[in-house]
């Protein structure tokens, strides 16, 4: 079991916030050979497989340690020169020559700043992201607000930052903690566009998320308080569709102050999701499926559960 994390937000009191055959068949043939032909000498950045490899194969060894094999550096937002969220920091691989990244928004918990999720925003910039920690418009906002505060800070960092040309603007996440977990569900539900999704130790009202496409893992602490995992995560999961890509993982002995500690559980699926949903890097399938032992003595996990991704 872990030690309990020191407590870094307040406990919330919110209010309550969603063919035909035709006669030419050899000139088909011929027309289907000479493209197969065409397409075996194209260069392998002309036959795209949609997959966005960055670093090196990974490791359980490499998920757990504080930082990525990419060199990191960040970058201030104002809030004066922020609309629709309330300024934060920008964390940024520093090199490029594996090609662009995708980009992802981490919202803070409630009365919690950007500033408390530094280390594992830095963390997930060093696997091949670009991630803006953002602060909120002020720090009692609910999760819809929260998560429309997302959508601000994603269309931010992917179109007036001075870092949009390392963004791959196709390949978008949100992630977030708390009450900014509950702003997560809240626009991934909004935006299926989006490519995956990350609420940690997630708190809010509503609690069907039936309707959700994006692929979601929901990161729960065992021992969470304030946002118990009956109530909150484990209640959220079950109502994602049964045909939606999913994973709940459940860090063992944790409180619900695990994100802002920089967990190395937490951290390790966060982005072990990301890397798997945005860059579709099925290197990391093996963290997922088959599922991780969980609620063994000595397990990270006291319980894990997902559709098992084979993309």
């Amino acid at each position: 079991m872990r030690k309990t994390d020191t407590p870094q937000e307040l406990s919330p009191t919110p209010t309550a916030r969603r063919s035909a055959l035709g006669t030419k068949v050899a000139s088909t043939v011929g027309v289907a050979a000479a493209l197969a032909m065409s397409m075996s000498l194209a260069s392998p950045a002309q036959a795209d497989t949609g997959s966005h490899e960055r670093g090196p194969d990974p490791t359980e060894q490499a998920l757990e340690a504080r930082s990525g094999p990419f060199d990191t550096d960040d970058e201030r937002v104002s809030s004066l020169g922020a609309s629709g969220f309330g300024g934060g920091t920008i964390y940024y691989p520093e090199d490029t020559s594996e090609g662009d990244f995708g980009a992802v928004a981490l919202a803070p918990g409630y009365t919690a700043s950007s500033t408390s999720y530094s280390s594992l925003a830095e963390r997930i910039a060093s696997h091949g992201f670009v991630v803006l920690a953002f602060d909120t418009n002020t720090r009692y906002d609910q999760p819809n607000s929260r998560g429309r505060q997302m959508e601000s800070a994603l269309e931010y960092l992917t179109e007036d930052s001075d870092v949009t040309d390392r963004i791959d603007t196709d390949r978008q996440a949100v992630s977030g903690h708390s009450m900014g977990g509950g702003g997560t569900l809240a626009a991934a539900d909004d935006n299926p566009d989006l490519q995956a999704a990350v609420p940690l130790t997630p708190w809010h009202t509503q609690k069907s998320w039936s309707g959700m496409q994006v692929p979601t893992m929901i990161i729960g602490a065992e021992n969470d308080s304030i946002a118990s995992v009956r109530s909150h995560s484990i209640r959220f999961y079950e109502s994602l569709p049964g045909s939606l890509e999913k994973g709940y993982a459940e860090v063992d002995g944790a409180s619900h102050f695990a994100p802002n500690s920089n967990d190395d559980t937490v951290a390790k699926y966060t982005i072990t999701w990301l890397k798997r949903f945005v860059d579709n890097d099925t290197r990391y399938e093996q963290f997922l499926c088959p599922p991780p032992d969980s609620g063994g003595w000595g397990d990270d996990l006291s319980d894990y559960r997902d559709s098992c991704p084979t993309g």
